[in-house]
């Protein structure tokens, strides 16, 4: 049984998921890819061919960890920044809403 054509689909399936920074979709194929892993263990040795390919999927894994890593950083720099000038953000709602009860 040869993998490698399996092995390709989840490496481009990967591939895409990370670069369009699609997150729903890259948990669907992390998931995919770990079941189907499992199933191929259990299928006899790999041979070269399908190591190589292997040794491809994991490059284009270990960039879906630092993609992911990258874009979980951001986030957190956002939200301290949010969290920074929340009394700021308060301060302007209710200026805002003072000024439309006075309007009224």
């Amino acid at each position: 049984m040869d993998r490698r054509g399996a092995i390709d689909r989840l490496r481009a399936e990967l591939a895409g998921a990370t670069a369009a920074r699609d997150w729903s979709r890259l948990e669907a194929v992390v998931s995919e890819l770990a079941a189907q892993l499992a199933a191929f263990g259990g299928a006899g040795q790999w041979s070269g061919a399908e190591r190589q390919s292997l040794i491809r999927l994991r490059a284009v894994h270990d960039q879906a960890v630092e993609a992911c890593t990258v874009a979980t950083d951001a986030l957190a720099r956002q939200l301290d920044e949010m969290r920074a000038n929340k009394d700021g953000w308060t301060a302007y709602a209710l200026a805002d809403e003072n000024a439309a009860a006075e309007l009224s």
